[in-house]
């Protein structure tokens, strides 16, 4: 009896046993986590552990149950087959992606050879390795993007000679682009920490009809992380910290991920503290003195000083240190086997930054700016998305996203030997709706049809006031009284809506050919009002103005055998003018931006061809992606008369004045040449080179956003738990002959002065090498190491006004609990 009763217990645990298996990375045996499970038909799935566990009881015994995980060759199995190989499935590391799927080029998953697009990705693979402060030194990585910074809390990427509202951000399928996004540089890319985006995709022109307008110059996608049910209760957590030498940054990121059969939960928060950022020492480039910092203001805003200070070490910017915090919270819940929800909320903040550019100008011989700096920049997102599959003729699977948004930046500035300080705050209220829908025509996929609309909706309040300090023994303990201060937008509120719907259709035309095409329709309306006319009295205080557009896309993607693949695209784009376009009010360099509440729309006519050639079964590739892009009735900043006037007094200071205006064509044509990929199982290289060029046919004028000859090549080895990789990174010499001299947006004057000439130099060129490396300890530690700018080389990026960091040595710990 006592037999029996051990016979059958045995066979119970053996029975539960093998329905669990285990999944591993081949060669270290390290578990692999998110690995997911499914059937043919996808009606099954389950996902591993972090000890890359999953069970298969739901699976029957006569399934084909595939593995798959984006950074490992997919493997198939019959599930009874499994037995045979002890139910412990080793997946091969992929060593290169290079038919990725990506998820941003149609809002669905698509495989990378039938995107027609020049296309950038960075997984967090990518991220931890490369260690970015910001998620704008991330996008400095990556081919064919060129970020310019005002001051170290920010960064503007800049894609084909395109940057700020001419760029579309996008964060997890909501818009970031608001009615107060502007021309010049933007600096909004940071407010989305490195620490929590999962990946990050990049498509360059205005070739995508599903996103429609600002995407001029392209469009950059963060995702961030996502939690994932379980039929197990678990607890995950992970830990990462790092130290940076060259600003004494200290950065801290928690998460814990709760993952149940019915509900999933995703917490993060991060917290940076950049220090002071030190330059390099070592000036190739001939000029002694560029960039020094000699001395600065320390005033606050409690401490009050007539004077500036002396900076011991001038190598060293002061003021341009700032904090900053993000915490995300993700709730996903499957509501049904075809519908799963996700709630999604996203909250970034910072202490205030210093402009530094403004902090280092001179007048007279004499610092100008006692305070300037933008208070904490807040970004609140609450967005609740229903992913539905309900496999009907009309609508096999979509995504519908509602979204809110609330932006709050200020700035604050007050000049030496003036007690006068003034402020000026702006908050952004944006609703938004998108539905992406999409229907395979054929089993195979190989034609699929979508669709989708989109709505938002923006609500801008501007206001400003100047307050007289109260001073006592140099501190501000008040304010003694008020003055009238111009708004930088329309004090009286404005308004900024917009609706679109498009479609687009994939065909596989042959197993060698693929089209792809789309149109999009949109239609917007502005709304402003003007109260104060203390300094500027407009035709019409009240304004309302609509546009509206079609835009359409034809991509073709021809493979005439396994080893090449050749693209074509012809796209039209189209950016309406939002409140800072139109309704901004600003001064920089003695010149006043006013409001031009005549100002249009303008297109983008984009012609693109894509080769790429692979080797070695796939494992490299080489590209060049080729475009020339016609702007018609592009928006410039040039002078501008007001009531007969050609200057205002601002401020207390007469000032030229300035609008956005319409001019007539322009072109940017330009390349990228990129290659990536294994030598063999432990070596790898990847590189890339980028040349624009931009003119306008109308003034002869450049434009301005072109950065000179940019690109980078690195070299490393990976071997089981180690990697490790050199960079080099460089970028041409941007000539004085090269600059836009009327817009004043490329920051000339922060080029090195030629006294002889009375005129600036440009941009000299520049090039550094850094060292990246990381150890896997175990499946619970791995530790990152980097050495950026090895030679300690003194340098600034195009267009920016701060010099860029000197040698940097950076260490982070990556503990998974």
């Amino acid at each position: 009896m006592i037999m029996r009763f051990l016979v059958v217990i045995f066979f119970i645990t053996f029975s539960i046993q093998s329905q669990q298996v285990k999944v591993l990375e081949l060669g270290v045996d390290f578990p692999i986590e998110n690995v997911t499970i499914y059937n043919e038909t996808k009606e099954t799935i389950v996902y591993t552990d972090k000890y890359g566990i999953a069970d298969l009881s739901v699976f029957k015994e006569s399934d084909i149950i595939s593995f798959y995980h984006i950074g490992f060759f997919e493997y198939e199995i019959l599930k009874r087959e499994l037995g045979e190989i002890e139910f412990v499935v080793h997946l091969v590391k992929k060593s290169e992606q290079l038919d990725e799927i990506v998820l941003s080029a149609s809002k669905g998953n698509e495989k990378r050879s039938r995107i027609a697009e020049q296309i950038a990705v960075a997984s967090e693979i990518d991220i931890k390795k490369l260690a970015p402060q910001t998620s704008a030194d991330l996008l400095a990585n990556l081919p064919g993007i060129k970020v310019q910074k005002t001051q170290f809390g920010g960064g503007s990427p800049v894609l084909r000679g395109m940057e700020a509202n001419r760029v579309l951000l996008v964060v997890d399928g909501v818009r970031m682009n608001n009615a107060i996004y502007r021309m010049g540089h933007l600096q909004n890319s940071i407010t989305v920490s490195p620490n929590i985006i999962d990946r990050t995709e990049v498509i360059f022109g205005p070739s995508s009809v599903v996103y429609g307008s600002d995407a001029l110059g392209g469009v950059i996608h963060y995702f961030t992380k996502t939690p994932k049910t379980s039929l197990n209760n678990e607890v995950k957590g992970e830990i990462f910290s790092r130290y940076s030498s060259v600003n004494n940054e200290i950065t801290t990121q928690a998460n814990v991920e709760l993952q149940f059969k019915k509900w999933a939960s995703f917490t993060s928060v991060s917290y940076s503290d950049f220090g002071d950022l030190r330059m390099g020492k070592s000036r190739n480039h001939g000029f002694k003195e560029w960039g020094k910092v000699y001395e600065y203001s320390n005033n606050t805003d409690t401490y009050y000083n007539t004077n500036p200070v002396q900076n011991e070490n001038p190598t060293l910017q002061k003021n341009t240190g700032f904090k900053q915090t993000d915490i995300l919270q993700k709730f996903a819940i499957p509501f049904s086997k075809n519908t799963d929800f996700t709630l999604n909320l996203q909250y970034s903040t910072s202490s205030n930054i210093p402009r530094f550019d403004n902090l280092t100008q001179y007048s007279d011989g004499s610092l100008k700016f006692a305070e300037w700096y933008y208070g904490p920049q807040q970004r609140l997102l609450v967005s609740p998305q229903l992913k539905i599959n309900p496999s009907k003729k009309w609508l096999d699977y979509g995504t519908i996203t509602l979204a809110y948004q609330n932006i709050k930046e200020s700035r604050v500035q007050r000049k030496f030997t003036s007690l006068d300080r003034s402020y000026r705050d702006e908050q952004v209220d944006v609703f938004s709706l998108n539905g992406d829908f999409f229907v395979p025509l054929t089993n195979d996929n190989s034609r699929i049809f979508s669709y989708g609309i989109e709505a938002t909706h923006n609500n801008v309040n501007s206001e400003a006031i100047g307050k007289v300090l109260d001073i006592y023994n140099n501190t501000v303990v008040g304010f003694t009284d008020e003055f009238t201060v111009q708004s930088r937008y329309p004090d009286g509120g404005s308004t900024y809506t917009s609706a679109a719907a498009y479609v687009n259709y994939r065909q596989d035309i042959s197993e060698k050919s693929t089209l792809n095409t789309g149109v999009r329709f949109i239609n917007t309306h502005l709304t402003a009002k003007w109260i104060d006319d203390t300094f500027i009295t407009l035709p019409n205080m009240g304004i309302s103005l609509s546009n509206s557009s079609l835009t359409a896309t034809i991509g073709y993607i021809f493979k005439p055998t396994l080893d090449w693949q050749i693209n074509g695209i012809v796209s039209s784009g189209f950016r309406s003018p939002n409140i800072d376009d139109i309704g901004k009010i600003r001064e920089k360099n003695g010149d006043v931006t006013v409001p031009n509440i005549y100002l249009k729309p303008e297109y983008a006519y984009n012609f693109e061809t894509s080769a790429i050639k692979y080797f070695n079964h796939k494992k490299f590739h080489i590209g060049l992606d080729v475009y020339y892009t016609l702007l018609h009735n592009y928006i410039t900043r040039d002078y501008y008369e007001m009531d007969g006037s050609s200057t205002i007094i601002y401020d207390g200071e007469e000032a030229n004045t300035m609008a956005n205006v319409n001019k007539g064509n322009a072109y940017i044509y330009g390349s990228t040449f990129s290659f990536k990929g294994n030598f063999n199982p432990m070596w790898y290289t990847k590189g890339s080179i980028t040349y624009t060029k931009g003119m306008a046919y109308d003034t002869k004028n450049r434009l301005s956003s072109i950065p000179p000859l940019f690109g980078m090549l690195e070299l490393g080895f990976e071997k089981k738990r180690f990697q490790v990789g050199v960079n080099w990174v460089f970028n041409g010499e941007k000539t004085l002959e090269t600059y836009n001299l009327v817009e004043g947006i490329d920051n000339l004057e922060e080029t090195p002065y030629n006294p002889l000439l009375d005129t600036y130099y440009g941009t000299p060129s520049w090039n550094i090498f850094n060292l990246n490396a990381n150890y896997k300890v175990n499946n619970n530690v791995s530790l990152f190491v980097n050495i950026d700018n090895i030679f300690d080389i003194h340098y600034k990026e195009f267009a920016s006004a701060i010099s860029a960091p000197g040698r940097n040595f950076s260490a982070s710990l990556l503990l998974n609990i």
